[in-house]
């Protein structure tokens, strides 16, 4: 094969990859958006009492769900790019065993979460939150059996189908919860059960998401199972990987090997996303626990929980979503450099990381932070009090948001290095801080709620602190600075002037959405060009953005080369 044809298959594959990653970016960017709407007339509806019902039951959910699923579709999409190479049996065997192991965890984690609900709902002080956790306990199942069938199509390299499904589970949890929510308050039930009604949105759009995987999966297996394998006919020419998984022909003997291949992959990664459910659900027991050791009943509690769950997190949230799928390029490169030895490359890919996680979240952080009123204002506008209540608390939040974004970076390095265990470590220690820092300072009634961002700053700062001491130790030497100090400076520039001439009109003509819009493009239109100025952005960087024009990209590339 000559070189001009191995740089062709080179680019075949990297362009497939970034299309994945396109893709897997825009349906995280339409999700998250359609997250967001669905909070503002689902608050209207089920008021913030209402929503700190739903939003309890929902991270109960969500452990249960990491559980069963957070490493398993990975090690099967590992599993099944690893076979792609051998015979259509052992794709056959794979998804077989998959699929038995995931509906198991799905059954189990159904049942457990329905039978104990009563005890979580104890726990967080009321047992009015316990119709949410009945209802919701169905979607364990069926997120586990989407799980089966995102893996498979992951290992076969499409996103699409992926894609596809999560958007549909995101757009119908809106309209049949909003629509479940609606009746529910038509026939007159209380806000625990009316919050209930609307968690069955959810359940249906799990349920859906899993019906539209699987018949993409029978309408596309035979294409699948034959057309894209080392040769034409399905088959590998020299047969020298038929025998990757080493799986044994005897039918219960291979699914028993493969059930073990995919705990192996999916355990690590299992446990660091188990870490973080935990501390989110003792975190939030500690919350609604202490506000009520101070005087706070068990309904006002939920509805500042609500306040603070539905309004301030899901913005905080926004940028470490967006950063995992701007992130996940540079981390083959990554590992790339490693297997070479190339030292300079690895100090050169984690700074480019590091940085353009800066470039993104710098100023998404001080522009929530600085303008926390004003946006929660235009997004939830009917609703006063809980904006009153959230805009300090996102403020405080939004100093996180590098934090945060930083982290899903680390974690991604040091599994470029092959250290993927070592994240625990750092978790089990921010965890252990926040939730000694949230006890003592939302027990204290002067500060209260308050605690709860504060409690997360500090965790996220340690996990940090611990991950770069770790990941130091890789790094053939550190990273300059000015990788972290010219995002912060030119976002610091950009937002503050905009800040300055919103309080300015605002004083002279009164606040307004208007106003609101105009001083986010404001701060937009001067960080850009300020960015490229002080040398934040680069142009090697567009051109390595997923979300860049192909064409455009390979010219741009080829200027700099």
């Amino acid at each position: 094969m000559t070189e001009l044809e191995i740089r062709g298959k080179r680019q075949d594959k990297s362009d497939g990859f970034a299309s994945g990653v396109l893709i897997l970016s825009l349906s995280t960017v339409i999700v998250k958006i359609i997250g967001l709407i669905y909070k503002i007339p689902m608050l209207t509806l089920l008021g913030s009492e209402g929503m700190g019902y739903f939003n309890s039951a929902y991270e109960i959910y969500t452990l249960f769900g990491v559980v069963s699923t957070a490493g398993l579709p990975v090690a099967m999409s590992v599993l099944i790019a690893r076979a792609r190479c051998g015979g259509e049996l052992t794709e056959k065997k794979i998804f077989s065993a998959a699929m038995t192991l995931f509906l198991s965890l799905g059954v189990v984690g159904s049942l457990l979460m329905l039978g104990l609900a009563p005890i979580f709902s104890s726990a967080l002080g009321s047992d009015r939150a316990v119709f949410c956790m009945i209802a919701i306990s169905p979607t364990v199942f069926f997120i586990c059996l989407s799980s089966v069938y995102r893996g498979f199509f992951q290992g076969l390299g499409r996103m699409r189908e992926t894609a596809i499904s999560q958007v549909i589970e995101a757009a119908l949890k809106l309209i049949l919860g909003l629509v479940f929510a609606y009746i529910a308050l038509r026939c007159g039930y209380s806000a625990p059960k009316v919050a209930a009604c609307a968690v069955m949105g959810l359940v249906a759009g799990s349920a859906a998401s899993a019906l539209y995987l699987a018949l993409s999966k029978r309408a596309h297996g035979r294409s699948l199972n034959g057309a894209d394998r080392c040769g034409a006919d399905g088959r590998c020419p020299k047969n020298e990987c038929s025998d990757t998984l080493g799986i044994e022909k005897k039918s219960e003997q291979g699914r028993r090997r493969i059930c073990r291949e995919l705990l192996t992959i999916a355990i690590p990664i299992t446990l660091s996303s188990a870490v973080i459910s935990i501390t989110k659900i003792i975190d939030m027991t500690v919350i609604l626990r202490r506000m009520q050791d101070i005087g706070y009943q068990s309904a006002e509690a939920f509805s500042v929980y609500g306040s603070y769950t539905t309004l301030a997190l899901p913005l905080f949230s926004l940028a470490p979503a967006l950063i995992s799928s701007v992130a996940l390029p540079l981390v083959p490169a990554l590992a790339s450099a490693v297997a070479r030895g190339d030292k300079d490359e690895q100090v050169a890919v984690v700074g480019d990381a590091v940085r353009l996680t800066m470039i993104i979240s710098m100023p998404i952080s001080l522009g929530l932070s600085l303008f926390s009123r004003e946006i929660l204002s235009l997004i939830f506008a009917w609703q006063e009090s809980a904006v009153a209540l959230s805009a300090p608390l996102l403020s405080i939040l939004a100093l996180s948001v590098p934090l945060a974004c930083l982290i899903t970076v680390e974690s991604a390095i040091l599994q470029a290095y092959s250290r993927a265990g070592l994240p625990i470590i750092s978790m089990l220690a921010g965890s252990a801080i926040k939730l000694l820092t949230a006890y003592f300072l939302i027990g204290d009634p002067d500060i209260c709620i308050v605690g709860a961002p504060i409690s997360t700053f500090f965790c996220d700062l340690v996990i940090n602190a611990i991950n770069w001491v770790f990941i130091g130790r890789l790094l053939p030497r550190g990273l300059d600075f000015g990788t972290i100090a010219k995002p912060f400076f030119a976002a610091f520039m950009s937002v503050g002037v905009s800040r300055l001439a919103l309080a300015a009109l605002a004083a002279r003509f009164g606040s307004s959405g208007v106003m609101t819009l105009g001083a986010v493009a404001l701060s937009a239109l001067i960080y850009l060009p300020l960015s490229f100025f002080v040398g934040a952005v680069r142009r090697e960087d567009i051109a390595r953005m997923p979300i860049i024009n192909k064409r455009f990209s390979r010219k741009l590339e080829n200027k700099i080369i």
